[in-house]
């Protein structure tokens, strides 16, 4: 079955780029409305952006949308990964603002939202992509690649000269809550020398260690340190499953990223759907709906911090 959320969540914060404060509204929606993401700040032109790969524009730093009229939103993944892992398939994101807020630099704000007002199931049949075959992308020294699996399952290998981070591998299904219990709460990181790189080119305005892990050489700056020992792996595959929740459906496959990021998963997802014969659309079973990411979701699942 489709899902989306029983009543509204609002959530307040500032954007990790532009450093403007926004407010997030994401609203119930009819079955096989999908994701879509309104700018209620831009009202003389179209504002509506559908949540797909193919309206993505910009990859540098984050996820960016933009419709036909050249209304942007900005760092859409770990709300859209949020989204992805609490199961909702059919939602209104409404903001202010031209970023969506970086909050603590995770999805766990976001999904804590979501399981407090509880999730709704609708009378409509979920449709999932089913990998066929595989289908790999490979540039300027990162891969991705999409294979057939019985469940959604990511795979991530990330290799930093930072000793603080070093080499970092992990496998997970996303089946049985784990993305709640296991990623949700897994923090952006960054070097310390990208960010004096980064504020000095005007962007990163609204980062900070309350968002962010920072790392220099051997020492992690934040005082409470990691949350998990390779949080930032883990924060890699956060940023997967937002990434390709623009798909527009949940995908059935493994999929594979050795130092990929945004740009990787979707130059992936373009080479997919530009391959008919790499996948089909099916209606999902009741045992396969029961591998998808929102299902057995307990409160028990999620930690904060």
């Amino acid at each position: 079955m489709q899902r989306t959320l029983k009543h509204p969540i609002e959530i307040v914060g500032k954007g990790l780029h532009s450093g403007k404060r926004a407010i997030v509204r994401v609203s119930p929606a009819a079955a096989e409305f999908g994701i879509w993401v309104r700018r209620v700040d831009v009202t003389d032109r179209d504002n509506l952006i559908p949540a797909l790969y193919d309206h993505v524009n910009d990859t540098r730093l984050c996820t960016r949308l933009a419709n036909s009229a050249g209304v942007e939103v900005s760092t859409v993944e770990h709300l859209m990964a949020a989204l992805a892992g609490t199961g909702i398939h059919n939602a209104m994101i409404e903001i202010d603002g031209p970023e969506i807020p970086i909050m603590d630099g995770s999805s766990a704000p976001f999904v804590a939202a979501i399981l407090k007002v509880g999730l709704l199931e609708q009378d409509a049949p979920l449709r999932a992509i089913r990998i066929l075959k595989e289908v790999s992308i490979n540039v300027d020294g990162f891969s991705a690649s999409l294979s057939p699996a019985d469940k959604i399952e990511i795979e991530f290998a990330i290799d930093f000269d930072e000793a603080a981070i070093g080499k970092q591998s992990k496998t997970l299904q996303m089946s049985n809550g784990a993305f709640v219990r296991e990623l949700s709460n897994c923090r952006t990181f960054c070097r310390r020398r990208d960010v004096d790189m980064m504020q000095s080119a005007g962007l990163a305005l609204g980062g900070g260690l309350e968002n962010a892990i920072v790392v220099d050489g051997d020492l992690v700056l934040n005082p409470e340190g990691f949350r998990r020992e390779d949080e930032c792996v883990r924060h890699k595959m956060l940023d997967a499953l937002g990434d390709l929740a623009l798909a527009g459906s949940p995908i059935i496959g493994r999929y594979l990223g050795d130092k990929a990021g945004h740009r990787a998963t979707n130059l992936l997802l373009r080479e997919l759907f530009a391959r008919p014969d790499a996948w089909e659309m099916i209606e999902c079973s009741e045992a396969q709906w029961q591998d998808l990411p929102g299902a057995h979701i307990k409160p028990s699942d999620f930690v904060q911090a």
